[in-house]
């Protein structure tokens, strides 16, 4: 069957459910709350095979898709290297997925600046209110508008984001930017140093306009650090006083929560990792949180991503889950009776998200819940090592 579908959120949940519900002769709106065009701040991402799999059937190009990366290595406090694991991965770019999968939907089903608020479930279909005093209706409502969802709020009021304790920093530094000793020593590999209680992750991601010559790539930086809930307060506090809900603006970060962030970084971290985050463009901070829908449907709802789940980035999941549950759920929406299709897809992908959402748990456990020695200072001498890097960002 096809139908009109309304989806909410325009990150690459919410796009994949568009070229997936399009591929099955569905038609499709989608509403972002973003009054520009989205953008991922070099953010960088994870290819697995389903992930590739699902921007094919889609009708994605593949072609030039990110860096191919060839091992994992860990490196100790000097930088030096303690383990070495041969593992081939394509790594990408939040901004290169999103242009891939933006450029399958027509500009006329791409609204901007059109923030949902709630919608009301109708005889034979649903209807949704924004923030500009405008409504859509349609016959399916899929809610793919993250951790903060406002569609999930109304359908799940009970579920809430849970503050896991620690907060991912991020930063993007250009190739031709980085010293020669470090890009010769960090750059090639995906990259650890996994001290006691905290974590770092670096890799090479494609330079501006999916630039993937040599010398004109970036070197994308993931630091797990953390944050009591008091000092998360403060870190959320911008300038002018006010405290921000969950995250903050890149742009309202104090700069005296930079220049911390920087003399800690300075004192307990590997001192390759010291340079890139020197050397790159301006870090931002992201809270960690835990969340996971025991449904994903009701009635002619449906939640999907982050909105349903959220599996700490640990497990390089979010995407590739995201286009899982994009697929699952046009597959279903074949069966001739919305609520029925939509139930389908509910039973299908809710343990499956709660499998992401426990190992992301285990994986956060392993490292800030550890009880290393002292001996793990330098990161030469974590107990979980091994497992860390073998699961890290790894398809589950």
């Amino acid at each position: 069957m096809g139908g009109h579908a309304l989806i909410v959120g325009g990150s690459i949940g919410g796009l994949l459910a568009a070229a997936a519900l399009r591929a099955r002769g569905w038609s499709v709106e989608v509403f972002e709350r973003s009054d520009v065009e989205l953008a991922g701040r070099g953010a960088g991402i994870v290819t697995h095979p389903e992930l590739i799999a699902a921007l094919q059937a889609v009708g994605a190009s593949v072609d030039d898709l990110g860096v191919q990366v060839s091992e994992r290595v860990a490196f100790d406090l000097a930088g030096d290297r303690v383990a070495e694991m041969p593992y081939p991965q394509i790594v990408t770019s939040w901004t290169r997925l999103h242009q891939l999968l933006r450029a399958l939907l027509p500009d006329g089903a791409h609204h901007l600046g059109r923030h949902a608020l709630s919608y009301v479930s109708e005889a034979d279909g649903v209807r949704v209110s924004f923030a500009d005093g405008t409504t859509a209706r349609g016959d399916l409502l899929v809610g793919a508008d993250g951790f903060r969802s406002s569609i999930r709020a109304q359908m799940l009021p009970e579920v809430q984001p849970a503050y896991a304790g620690y907060v991912v920093w991020r930063a993007v530094a250009q190739e031709t930017d980085l010293s020669p000793g470090v890009h010769q020593r960090i750059f090639a590999p995906f990259g650890f140093f996994l001290p006691r209680d905290t974590q770092i992750i670096g890799y090479p991601i494609a330079g501006p306009g999916n630039d993937l010559r040599p010398g004109h790539r970036q070197y994308n930086f993931v630091w797990y650090s953390a944050v009591p809930p008091a000092a998360l307060d403060d870190m959320l506090t911008d300038t002018a006083g006010h405290r921000h809900a969950m995250s903050i603006p890149p742009p309202l970060i104090r700069a005296e929560v930079l220049e911390a962030m920087m003399e800690d970084a300075r004192t307990r971290l590997s001192a390759p990792f010291v340079d890139v985050l020197t050397r790159g463009e301006r870090p931002f901070f992201t809270p960690i949180y835990d969340h996971h829908s025991p449904a994903m449907s009701e009635g002619r709802v449906a939640l999907l991503g982050d909105a349903a789940c959220v599996a700490r980035p640990h497990v390089g999941m979010g995407v590739t889950k995201a286009a899982l549950d994009a697929l699952t759920l046009a597959r279903c929406m074949s069966a001739a009776d919305v609520e029925s299709a939509l139930k389908s897809y509910s039973t299908e992908r809710v343990p499956a998200a709660r499998t992401a959402h426990d190992r992301g748990q285990h994986l956060g456990r392993l490292i800030f819940d550890s009880g290393g020695s002292d001996l793990n200072r330098d990161g030469r001498h974590h107990p979980d090592m091994e497992e860390i890097m073998r699961d890290t960002a790894v398809a589950i």
